[in-house]
């Protein structure tokens, strides 16, 4: 007490003595009190006697103090997120780790059974109105929200499909869902996405569900092999296949065309052999012998006019005896 009597003196008073500095103490608290800045990603919701004014961008401003305005300041530009099941150590965002783990992730299927499900909701905060005053505790809520339709979700399928083929359903689901209550509900949050981390069996069935889940990786390893395999067999028959269509048409084809041929020149002779047969007769005799004859190693001719055969001398026996 004695020490702040003795700091007294250093401070310049006023002349009006201790109410002056009252006043000027006043004053500067007031000052300090009006000035606020709004951060880059975010907007103040002002209030004046507690009602609502108006909103105010990123930058400095100024409002009535002592608590006349009360400047609320919502970051609206920021995607937040809400972890279901887990929390993330040294998260930023107080409503974000998970508030009970255990209880949150236990759901019943729809075919009875349980599974271990883990999720992130990530949102942004799109009206700040009706973010602040239309819902009371609107993270809360939207905690409270988000599990509700991911059971009712999930509730709609079997265990099979919430662990391994549904999962993307469920999130497209899960987040329409989700942005409908909360536009009902007028909280002035946009639910940007919905995705499922770890979907798990319980403890005491999730050896045996991982021994059935490799049952069915390793089936589908298998199918997809024999579809390698008919894919590489298959196409192959069907070109050899195509290729033996397409030379026994041709074949079929040439044979058409050589017996055309072959009537057209037999009509041809025919019609020459009708004017005159024995020349024809001759003609065709002579052709056919040029045709024959070449193609004879040994040759014997003979003559009605002569009786008996005619000496012939072996001409490819001499050409084989030449050197």
């Amino acid at each position: 007490m004695n020490q702040n009597k003795m700091n007294l003196p250093s401070l310049p008073l006023p002349r009006g003595g201790l109410p002056g500095a009252l006043l000027l103490l006043l004053l500067v608290a007031g000052v300090w009190s009006a000035i606020y800045t709004v951060p880059s990603d975010s907007v103040a919701v002002v209030q004046r006697f507690g009602k609502y004014l108006k909103e105010v961008k990123p930058g400095l401003h100024f409002r009535l103090p002592f608590g006349v305005d009360v400047a609320t300041i919502l970051p609206v530009k920021r995607q937040l997120k809400q972890e279901f099941g887990f929390s993330t150590p040294g998260a930023t965002n107080p409503w974000q780790n998970s508030r009970e783990p255990g209880k949150e992730t236990q759901m019943v299927t729809g075919d009875l059974n349980t599974a271990l499900v883990e999720w992130v909701v990530q949102y942004r905060i799109a009206d700040p109105e009706n973010f602040l005053f239309k819902v009371r505790e609107p993270h809360e809520t939207l905690r409270a929200v988000s599990e509700s339709v991911m059971r009712e979700v999930v509730g709609d399928r079997t265990v099979d499909e919430v662990i391994t083929v549904g999962r993307q359903e469920i999130e497209v689901e899960a987040l329409a869902r989700m942005q409908a209550l909360a536009t009902h509900y007028e909280m002035g949050v946009s639910i940007d996405q919905v995705q499922l981390k770890n979907i798990n069996p319980p403890g005491p069935v999730q050896a045996s569900f991982n021994e059935v889940n490799q049952a069915q990786q390793e089936k589908e390893r298998l199918i997809n092999e024999a579809r390698r395999g008919y894919n590489k067999v298959i196409p192959l028959a069907e070109g050899e296949k195509d290729q033996r269509i397409r030379e026994a048409e041709g074949y079929r084809l040439k044979r058409i065309n050589e017996a055309e041929g072959d009537v057209a020149r037999f009509n041809a002779v025919l019609a020459e052999y009708l004017k005159a047969p024995e020349v024809t007769r001759r003609r065709i005799y002579l052709e056919t012998l040029q045709t024959v004859m070449p193609g004879l190693r040994s040759k014997i001719i003979v003559d009605d006019r002569v009786r008996g055969l005619l000496p012939l001398l072996n001409l490819d026996a001499n050409k084989a005896a030449q050197p």
